[in-house]
């Protein structure tokens, strides 16, 4: 029986509500693969055939496998765990007029604003407890409809259907209760079975309760909470366990805060990536000079999700190279470089694509419509390799509802199984063999 790749990751998007539960259930998945959790702070054994992978801020990730003979290069596969959201703000309880009790937020990432209203919100993240030896993070769900935030009623704003400039501080508060609702703080404490005195810190954010759903007259749509970029990191992690890798050493990387340019310890500006890999080869005898032999025989994925051409403003999408919903993976192009594909590297997906099955699909912007960047050419400023930004088509990015195409996932899983499984030699600079 084939297997159901989208609904997997649609029960793993409702069960994973913030980055700190992404990376929880992938570090279980690896652990349950029989992956081995390494630490920064230790020194690290590492043997032929063994699998690892390491975590940092709990909200970024990196797995590898080390392959039983010498290898080539590194073939790496990158997403992000964050998706925009509302962050609860420190002392985030607001009391209007002694009659309810709202949420204190702010925006994370560039967020569609309209489409958070009306919805059931709940709130989910890390508490940071205090022990008797220091602190301790503890990961918290309140697994229940417990916010709104109420739309203004069209007789109180007849002109809002002619357009509306949403503020956050003023339109996007949630309503949580009554005035005497108890504390948020309180509340989130119970649910983690811990006392609120305990609670010394929390990054909370807001989340959309809405259950996804597979849809469509064939059930080609399928919608869903932050879509971009969980289908990215659940394809990387599915095709990086089905892989069977050997002249290459595969890695798997989920970055945190690439909604707000990637600029954190776990974003893919810092030099994580570079470290652990460094940190790799060292362990297994290789001088400096050796890990740098390997980055032209390397190839990096820069995975991140993709505008589908929308059915009601076509008009926004080049002229020609539009993806659809359900065409398979798009290779994103940029003159100005805010994506990494060149004609080199996307050569080398088409390669990869070809020998997988793969149905490949291309987006450019419009030429008068500048569109955004994502990890691709922050990462290889620390790790100089190849690199192709692909995705997946979606509509209604950055909403807290979005749509794609129901078999687009299996279609990168694939393209990541092969990607993994392959390897890279470079007979010249611009000749490569693909294996």
């Amino acid at each position: 029986m084939e297997r159901d790749y989208s609904g997997e990751l649609l029960r793993f998007i409702q069960e994973h509500p913030s980055v700190y539960h992404v990376i929880e259930g992938q570090r279980r998945i690896l652990l349950e693969a029989g992956y081995e959790q390494l630490l920064e702070s230790q020194h690290w054994t590492l043997r032929e055939g063994g699998k690892y992978f390491l975590t940092r801020n709990h909200s970024a990730l990196i797995a590898f496998q080390v392959p039983k003979k010498r290898f080539r290069g590194f073939m790496l596969m990158a997403s992000h765990s964050d998706s925009p959201a509302l962050k609860v703000k420190e002392n985030p309880e607001i009391t209007v007029g002694g009659l309810y009790k709202k949420l204190n937020v702010e925006l994370y990432g560039g967020a569609l604003l309209a489409p958070w209203l009306d919805r059931p919100l709940s709130v989910a993240g890390r508490l940071l407890v205090r022990t008797s030896e220091g602190v301790r993070m503890q990961l918290v769900n309140v697994d229940r409809d417990l916010f709104l935030i109420p739309s203004l009623a069209i007789h109180m704003n007849r002109s809002v259907n002619d357009g509306y400039a949403y503020k956050v501080q003023r339109d996007l508060l949630p309503l949580y209760g009554a005035a005497e609702a108890p504390d948020l703080t309180a509340l989130v404490a119970e649910t983690a079975g811990i006392s609120p005195e305990s609670v010394i810190g929390h990054d909370l954010f807001v989340y959309n309760r809405q259950a996804p759903s597979i849809w469509g007259a064939d059930r080609e749509f399928m919608s869903s909470p932050r879509l971009d970029d969980l289908q990215c990191a659940f394809s990387s992690l599915c095709g990086f366990l089905e892989s069977a890798p050997e002249e290459s050493l595969p890695v798997h990387v989920v970055f945190d805060n690439e909604e707000i340019g990637s600029s954190t310890r776990q974003g893919a500006a810092s030099p994580f990536l570079e470290d652990t890999l460094r940190r790799i080869t060292e362990a297994l005898g290789l001088t400096f000079g050796e890990y740098l032999e390997k980055l032209p025989q390397s190839f990096l994925l820069s995975a991140d999700n993709a505008h589908g051409m929308h059915p009601n403003y076509a008009d926004k999408c080049d002229p020609v190279n539009r993806p659809r919903l359900g065409g398979g993976v798009v290779v994103k192009y940029s003159g100005n470089q805010k994506y990494a594909t060149d004609a080199v590297s996307a050569a080398i997906v088409r390669v990869l694509a070809k020998k997988a099955g793969v149905k490949l699909q291309v987006f450019t912007n419009h030429s008068d419509i500048p569109g955004g960047t994502t990890l691709g050419n922050i990462s290889v400023q620390h790790v100089p390799v190849k690199t192709a930004d692909v995705g997946i088509a979606q509509l209604a990015m950055h909403s807290p509802y979005e749509t794609c195409g129901t078999g687009d996932t299996a279609e990168l899983i694939g393209l990541a199984r092969k990607l993994f499984s392959s390897s890279l030699a470079e007979n010249g600079d611009g000749d490569y063999t693909i294996v």
